[in-house]
């Protein structure tokens, strides 16, 4: 297995964040989903996605319709996304992927928990080049050859394809996620969640204590409202 096979694999074993925060997560993504493609779903593929990702943490319909709806408002602010690089203890590189719609006060909030837990906050471009931004498709297992659709999907940017207990999951470039799902949409394969994600290119191993260090760290940009994603290169 490759990879984003061992990334998936060591995150799954990773506490997830409680439902609200998923639910909140989601929401921002349909805003700036609407704002960018307007409210219907069949014209709007990120709009699509978004929806699928929905489902797949069973967010209410109704809560996904009042989303959109309040989307549509053109006096609701937009969410900037903004990504955010830096150092945890211990030499570990971490990526911080928010959405926000007050810059300041994000960026104040980020800083704050890297200089509280002992990291540093890099500039642009310090840590991005360390991992491969990739897209990501979750489809049935069932009916479907794994080594099928990667043969299938690999003139689409497919690059890793493998079975988990959710599924088939593909994996592929950041840039290959339009094509990648037009192409399943176009097969009638049903998404049951797409993404992207950041894998690191070398990750690090550190002793439990050190460990915990870093832990702290994370704890506190997951748990902040504006932070969508966070990424680092411990090993796991």
């Amino acid at each position: 297995m490759g990879r984003a096979f061992e990334f998936r694999k060591a995150r799954k074993m990773k506490r997830w964040s409680a439902m609200s925060k998923a639910f909140t997560r989601i929401g921002k993504d349909i805003v700036m989903a609407v704002k960018e493609g307007g409210p219907d779903p069949d014209s709007n593929s990120r709009l699509r996605a978004v929806i699928q990702n929905a489902k797949s943490v069973n967010m209410p319909k109704d809560n996904v319709e009042r989303a959109i709806k309040r989307a549509s408002d053109k006096s609701l602010g937009d969410y900037k996304e903004v990504l955010f690089e830096g150092y945890a203890p211990h030499g570990i590189a971490i990526l911080v992927e928010t959405a926000t719609d007050n810059n300041t006060r994000t960026v104040a909030n980020v800083r704050s928990y890297f200089n509280k837990c002992n990291g540093n906050m890099g500039t642009s471009g310090s840590v991005e080049f360390m991992f491969d931004h990739t897209c990501n498709f979750r489809i049935p297992a069932e009916g479907l050859d794994p080594e099928e659709i990667e043969l299938e999907l690999i003139d689409f940017g497919a690059e890793e394809v493998f079975i988990d207990d959710d599924g088939i999951l593909i994996y592929g470039p950041f840039e290959s996620f339009g094509a990648l799902q037009k192409e399943l949409e176009n097969r009638e394969i049903e998404i049951l969640s797409s993404g992207f994600e950041r894998i690191p290119q070398v990750t690090k191993a550190l002793t439990e204590e050190e460990a915990a260090d870093v832990e702290k760290l994370l704890e506190k940009l997951e748990e902040d409202d504006d932070v969508q994603n966070v990424y680092h290169s411990m090993q796991e």
